[in-house]
């Protein structure tokens, strides 16, 4: 005869469901912690000095990266001119891949609280890296010096200089983030005339040191004023945040992110060599291309800022990245010094404003604040990839020796077409979403 008070069986959680709970409360319980936070105050010493600081970073992070065209010349030229313009871009673009790469890890730890390890030990491999370029002699040694320390202390130095400034701003972040981006347009017109004014007077160990020595003076600036704004979370949070892989606009941006960054670089890596093979221009003139590119790229990178806080980011990235697609087609029909100089103007202001408007975007796709480091660190990623193989593929489709320079050109401009093509259909998406008109 069966009991009268039965024991109802309740089955047991699988360890993925358990998983997922623990995830769950972990957010919660993060969330919870954010929320007695204050409001961004969107102005104030506090927040312009984290500016400040973030605008040093960038002119000793994307200074240093962005330079890599006045090294490639002269490693070109002279120290490593057995090698291919290929190979040697190879090591400018492990530069900018380990920057964004890196961000996996800084992300995380930026969002636990730890910004001013990130700017320590970035600053530390970036001097420690020019320095032993300085001393290099062999292809190996400058990349693994130039390339990959440089590249790694970039890193560390980038995410928290974005990061940290979209926490103290929601008003005026498009502004204070294209202030902050500026900082690399500057550091990579003083940069390169610092390389030239030195190099024939004490040589290219001392022209190195030189610029470590600029480096390390700005980084410690950055560290004493940096102070982060948000709590750590109660809980440890993952190296990814898996959640974001099911959000389509946060997919299809990364993706186009890829493609943009494939292209976008050719003209920071290869324009003195146009103006020096193709232009057949005197030196210095192939020279100063870059500082008027990266020069232009200052405007490119604060006017749009004003422009997006009062139409949203994403309004503004998408008609400067058409702009910057279709003056990559008009480059391949340019065949006089005073258009190219033209073109480079409005190049490095449109380009300009995709580099500097992309940290406002992730954070405004990001559900919340708390995990706006880890989110950069896996869109940055994307961008990455595409930088580490788009100038090596440019430069394996150029022939210098016969002043080629069309098959690169196209392939750029493709890459870029395809790449803004996908930043429009995140606005498409978002808008089906119901997103309001300003985003």
């Amino acid at each position: 005869m069966a009991s009268q008070t039965e024991t109802k069986y309740i089955p047991e959680p699988s360890p993925s469901a358990s998983l997922a709970l623990e995830s769950e409360k972990s957010r919660k319980e993060n969330e919870t912690s954010l929320a007695t936070v204050p409001p961004p105050p969107n102005g104030g010493i506090v927040a312009w000095l984290q500016v400040l600081g973030a605008f040093l970073i960038f002119f000793n992070c994307w200074g240093v990266i962005n330079t890599f065209g006045v090294f490639q010349s002269y490693y070109e030229s002279t120290l490593l001119s057995q090698e291919s313009p290929s190979a040697i871009s190879w090591i400018g673009t492990i530069q900018g891949f380990l920057l964004f790469l890196v961000g996996l890890i800084a992300g995380p730890i930026f969002d636990k609280g730890y910004p001013r390890s990130l700017v320590i030990a970035g600053g530390f491999l970036v001097v420690f890296g020019l320095m032993m370029t300085s001393l290099s002699t062999q292809y190996y040694q400058v990349f693994l010096a130039h390339g990959i320390a440089v590249g790694i202390g970039c890193g560390f130095l980038f995410l928290p200089s974005v990061a940290i400034v979209a926490t103290y701003f929601t008003t005026r972040r498009a502004l204070a983030t294209g202030i902050t981006a500026s900082g690399g347009s500057i550091g990579s017109v003083i940069y390169p005339i610092v390389f030239h004014k030195l190099i024939d007077r004490v040589g290219f160990g001392w022209t190195t040191r030189i610029i470590a020595f600029i480096a390390l003076g700005g980084l410690c600036v950055s560290l004493a004023v940096m102070k982060m704004r948000l709590p750590p979370p109660k809980q440890a949070r993952p190296l990814l945040d898996m959640t974001a892989f099911k959000e389509v606009p946060f997919m299809v941006l990364s993706c186009g992110l890829f493609f943009v960054f494939i292209g976008m670089y050719f003209p920071f890596f290869y324009l003195p060599s146009y103006f020096n093979n193709f232009l057949h221009s005197n030196d210095d003139l192939s020279f100063y291309s870059l500082a008027i590119l990266n020069a232009a790229s200052v405007f490119g990178r604060i006017l749009p800022g004003l422009a997006a806080d009062s139409v949203g980011s994403l309004n503004t990235i998408i008609p400067m990245g058409v702009i910057t697609a279709v003056l990559a087609y008009a480059w391949i029909g340019i065949r006089n010094i005073a258009g190219t100089i033209v073109f480079t103007c409005i190049y490095g202001i449109s380009s300009g404003a995709i580099v500097s408007l992309l940290p406002t975007i992730v954070a405004r796709l990001s559900p919340s604040m708390g995990i706006v480091g880890t989110r950069m660190g896996m869109c940055f990623m994307f961008a990455g990839l595409g930088l580490l193989i788009g100038n090596p593929i440019a430069g394996a489709l150029l022939d210098l020796e016969n002043a080629v320079f069309w098959k690169s050109q196209v392939f750029c401009a493709v890459m870029l077409t395809a790449g803004v093509t996908l930043i429009a259909v995140v606005r498409v998406l978002k808008w089906r979403q119901g997103e309001e008109w300003k985003m």
